[in-house]
């Protein structure tokens, strides 16, 4: 009989971010683990200890001393495995999460000038108090130490490769066909520009918090203090922590702002695809080479000359997985029945998967392009075989000049169309139908001068945009 896996120790990851994928997925355990729910959770309930007691909000309550303030931010600071391991043993006791959090800091306190005031941990909390402001600590981390410093770099190489190919002629293809030539840097501007709109949307999200009680109401902080301003209260600890108070909640924070944030890493998730798919393409096209030693140490198991662009159709695939989860989260979690169910609670436990897709795509995406090399002689030789673009280039010339009143001008698309539709057309083949036209000498001479290759009009210049619009993140680099 097999063996079970299940039963090996340490245990076998079941997903292949916790397994295969670890290492680029290690950072964001230390925001969107079981594990980090439980220390935000403990900053939360230490800092609300403290937020009461400094502010005197309760009448008759000393304020702390530095060393028991210091005590009590020590708690989440310290917490590592064996505060996970104790945290675990007293929920399988109050099968609670957050009330084993609230006897863990009470086991702390005891044997302290704390002791006393041992009851105003969680006092006038309900468990989704702490835990909305936990998870906005935590997706904050997530998203602006984790997520975002990987997207900028991407972005970074974007603009690197962008201005470095700026100048480098390219045959465009609209519907797959050939079309007025572009460079590659400009293509790569094109990215770096729609990708730097989307890092700026999230720099800029809000991430709200509330701590008000059972079903938003204040209804025992107003019974058990009533001299306190309450909202002023909340509003203050919830800015305290950074985040952004929302004054109007049931019992849960509404998780609004969420879906937000989590539509923003989709929509850029699905340019990463884009860009991943495009850059597979100019792969395939030969217009980027790819070195081994950078995308892998085998290209094919069995095609001993195949270097596959394994990292693109990796990002791909994860950008898909992580899409998926995103919306999911974006659609479930702004619903809520009536004032609170627990369907979030789940939900909210797949961020991590839902972020490490994404930011495992990325490092994929970063890794193919540090492995390619630029084929500008494939690109020549392509724009070279496909000197038909030039014709909207003849026939706009020409529908100017015939606008301007110059004669035998007439029909300018037609004639280019008969010229070049369904055909190949050579240089030679261009010049000669160019000297038929009857145009003013300079502007058949300017037509003659011209190729595919010089056919690129601001495409170049275009790539300063990114020094000027604000498109950039922290850049990164090309080996």
């Amino acid at each position: 009989m097999a063996h079970s896996f299940a039963d090996i120790t340490p245990p076998i990851a079941l997903t292949p971010l916790d397994g295969r994928y670890r290492a680029q997925a290690a950072p964001l355990v230390d925001h969107l683990s079981e594990a980090a729910l439980n220390r935000s959770r403990l900053v939360v309930e230490t800092e609300w200890m403290i937020h009461l007691l400094d502010g005197e909000v309760i009448p008759g309550l000393r304020r702390l001393s530095d060393d028991e303030r210091a005590l009590l931010r020590t708690i989440p600071e310290d917490f590592g495995a064996e505060g996970i391991a104790e945290h675990a043993e007293i929920e399988r006791e109050t099968v609670h999460d957050v009330k084993a959090i609230e006897y863990y800091i009470k086991r702390r306190l005891a044997g302290t000038s704390l002791e006393p005031l041992a009851e105003v941990v969680h006092i006038y909390c309900t468990s989704e108090d702490v835990n909305n402001l936990s998870y906005a600590l935590m997706i904050r981390g997530a998203v602006h130490d984790v997520w975002l410093p990987a997207f900028e770099q991407l972005i970074g190489d974007l603009q690197v490769l962008a201005r470095e190919t700026a100048d480098v002629p390219m045959l465009s293809r609209t519907h797959g066909q050939p079309a007025t030539p572009t460079t590659l840097g400009k293509e790569m501007a094109v990215f770096a520009h729609r990708l730097g709109r989307q890092a700026r949307r999230l720099r800029a999200d809000e991430m709200l918090g509330k701590i008000n009680g059972a079903t938003g109401t204040y209804a025992a902080h107003a019974v058990a203090v009533p001299s306190a301003d309450w909202e002023q209260v909340s509003r203050s600890f919830v800015e305290h922590l950074g985040l952004t108070w929302n004054p109007l909640t049931t019992q849960i924070e509404s998780h609004d702002w969420q879906a937000e944030v989590y539509a923003d890493i989709a929509r850029a998730g699905r340019i990463l695809h884009n860009l991943a798919t495009d850059i597979w393409t100019y792969i395939s096209m030969g217009y980027f080479r790819q070195r081994l030693s950078a995308q892998g140490g085998t290209g094919s198991s069995t095609m001993p000359h195949k270097v596959n662009p394994i990292r693109f159709e990796n990002a791909e695939a994860n950008l898909e997985i992580s899409g998926a989860l995103l919306d999911s989260l974006s659609q479930t979690l702004v619903t809520s029945r009536l004032q609170r169910d627990l369907t979030d609670s789940t939900t909210q436990r797949n961020i991590g998967p839902a972020l490490g897709h994404s930011l495992l795509a990325i490092s994929n995406l970063r890794r193919g392009l540090s492995g390619l090399d630029v084929d500008a002689e494939a690109m020549a030789a392509d724009l070279e075989g496909n000197w038909e673009v030039l014709g909207e280039a003849v026939q706009s010339v020409m529908r100017t000049l015939g606008v301007q009143g110059t004669a035998g001008m007439d029909n300018p698309y037609e004639r280019l169309k008969d010229l070049t539709r369904g055909h190949r057309v050579t240089g030679e083949g261009m010049r000669e139908f160019i000297g038929t036209l009857g145009l003013p000498a300079a502007e058949e001479e300017r037509l003659l001068a011209l190729t595919p290759q010089t056919y690129v009009g601001y495409a170049a210049s275009l790539v300063e945009h990114l020094d000027t619009k604000g498109d950039q993140g922290d850049e990164g680099g090309r080996s």
